[in-house]
């Protein structure tokens, strides 16, 4: 449930600096979380630096990457091929000096190198040794040198809610302040997860809508009476919001996680059951029962009131354990209980008034099925 900030880029201590403000400014805004730089954006560690000189390196016929493997062999090691043998795993074959020859900086600065004409100089002739301080560790993202800061809100604040403040606060001021230049800041982890999970139920969620229009177009043979069912989809939305709401209140604080999300997919096929059952209805009253607009409208309500109250009632009462028992894992499905539950109930309410209403008026547009004449 972490956040991971990565700040990026080439200037070690441009970094560090706008790592560290983020640092401060995270802790103040999000009270009670918990912020972890890594690696450390302390400069106090003692560290030296061989600075190759090109112009006596380029004399020798060497260059700063051979300089570098020369120096790599001399300290840790490289691998330069490997060996293996039948049925067995590969060996790499590693070149590497005696650690009792280079104990300390200076013998390194001290060291023979072979020139690739044969002759031996010392490091000290092709680079020069600076002695400074620096990071413990340097870390590479897509090989930019990068300080991470893995925020952890607390429980009681939602990742969404977390995230919406370092990007739309903190960043932005850090920006203002000049401290950005020349670096890039993305977040990751649970963050750039739920981004993408959001984003992909988004199109889901759509996707789910066009197909149960398209279906219910196809059975009603009209585009109309499909539009008038889909406005049960607000509804349903607003009291799965509301019912969310009330989980954080009386309950227990419940973040917007993917099954959560999900909720909201699964509302669309279960809220228009209502009103289909009440326009079906009403066309049947209309067509086979020869009865008036308003008068076939208000028939199908009342005749379908019952069934539609008995089935929302016990949706609502089974899945109720789901919200209020508690229990290992609640947490997990929790969510989309409540989301369902207050989508249902407010749906249900709603529809046996918000549908017949608008019925009312776009059934006067349906022509009677005239009569099959008998045969003499």
């Amino acid at each position: 449930r972490a956040i991971k900030l990565n700040v990026t880029g080439k200037d070690l201590n441009k970094i560090v600096a706008a790592s560290g403000t983020m640092f401060g400014m995270i802790r103040g805004a999000i009270e009670n979380s918990q912020v972890r730089p890594v690696p450390s954006i302390e400069l106090t560690y003692p560290e030296v630096r061989v600075i190759p000189d090109r112009d006596r390196l380029k004399a020798n016929g060497m260059s700063t990457y051979d300089l570098g493997t020369a120096l790599d062999v001399l300290m840790d090691g490289r691998v330069v091929g490997d060996y293996k043998q039948e049925g067995k795993k590969k060996i790499d074959l590693v070149l590497k000096a005696d650690d009792q020859e280079i104990p300390t900086p200076q013998a390194l600065f001290q060291a023979t190198l072979a020139t690739p004409s044969g002759n031996l100089v010392p490091v000290s002739s092709l680079a020069s040794l600076q002695e400074t301080t620096g990071m413990a560790l340097i870390r590479h993202l897509e090989r930019e040198r990068t300080v991470t800061l893995q925020v952890t809100p607390p429980k009681s604040m939602p990742l969404q809610t977390a995230m919406e403040i370092i990007d739309g606060k903190i960043i932005p001021q850090v920006r203002q302040m000049g401290l950005l230049e020349g670096l890039q800041v993305d977040m990751s982890g649970a963050a750039d997860k739920l981004v993408e999970t959001r984003e992909v139920l988004q199109w889901d969620f759509l996707l789910a809508i066009l197909i149960a229009y398209l279906l219910m177009a196809s059975l009603f043979g009209n585009f109309i009476y499909p539009l008038i069912i889909m406005l049960t989809v607000p509804l349903a939305g607003a009291g799965g919001f509301i019912g969310l709401r009330l989980l954080n209140i009386f309950i227990a604080p419940q973040p917007m996680d993917v099954l959560t999300m999900l909720g909201f997919v699964i509302l669309i096929g279960v809220v228009v059951n209502n009103a289909i059952l009440i326009v079906h209805q009403a066309l049947n009253n209309f067509h086979d029962n020869g009865m008036d607009y308003r008068e076939a409208v208000l028939e199908s309500t009342r005749s379908r009131l019952r069934p539609i109250y008995m089935s929302a009632t016990t949706s609502i009462c089974g899945m109720l354990p789901l919200v209020l028992i508690p229990g290992a894992g609640t947490e997990l499905y929790r969510g989309l209980g409540s989301v369902i539950l207050g989508g249902l109930a407010v749906s249900t309410v709603f529809t046996v008034f918000v549908i017949p209403a608008i019925l009312i008026f776009v059934i006067r547009m349906e022509k009677r099925k005239d009569a099959p004449q008998e045969d003499n």
